[in-house]
């Protein structure tokens, strides 16, 4: 199974990003900080083979962010916006429906993640 190519924007360091998007089984395509402004606006597509957009809201202002959402439609491409951090992330991810790796190999369809997270806060 290949990974999914994601491009991030926002955020000028990732920390422990990485390595969540690798439990996932998503590889970072390209990483723009998105505080450079010369690199927002003369984006006119998202780079060949991106298959996921991924936005930190936090960093970001709201023209950037329609920028980038628009170019993920006009390409029929996924995205995400979250915060920069690791729960937001995986509480993004998990909603969007990506596994993480764990539940990939898991055989269980009694689990609580597969049949929502709901049920384990009730």
């Amino acid at each position: 199974m290949n990974a999914t190519q994601a491009m991030l924007v926002g955020a000028d360091t990732l920390g422990n990003i990485p390595a969540v998007l690798s439990g996932y089984g998503i590889e970072i395509h390209r990483h723009l900080t998105g505080r450079n402004s010369a690199h927002q606006r003369k984006q006119d597509r998202l780079p060949a083979g991106t298959d996921l957009l991924i936005l930190f809201t936090d960093f970001l202002g709201h023209n950037v962010m329609k920028h980038f959402r628009s170019l993920a439609a006009q390409e029929n491409i996924r995205f995400i916006a979250c915060r920069r951090s690791v729960c937001a992330l995986q509480q993004s991810l998990d909603s969007a429906g990506f596994a993480s790796a764990d539940c990939q190999r898991c055989q269980a369809n009694d689990c609580v993640q597969r049949k929502g997270k709901s049920r384990a806060n009730a």
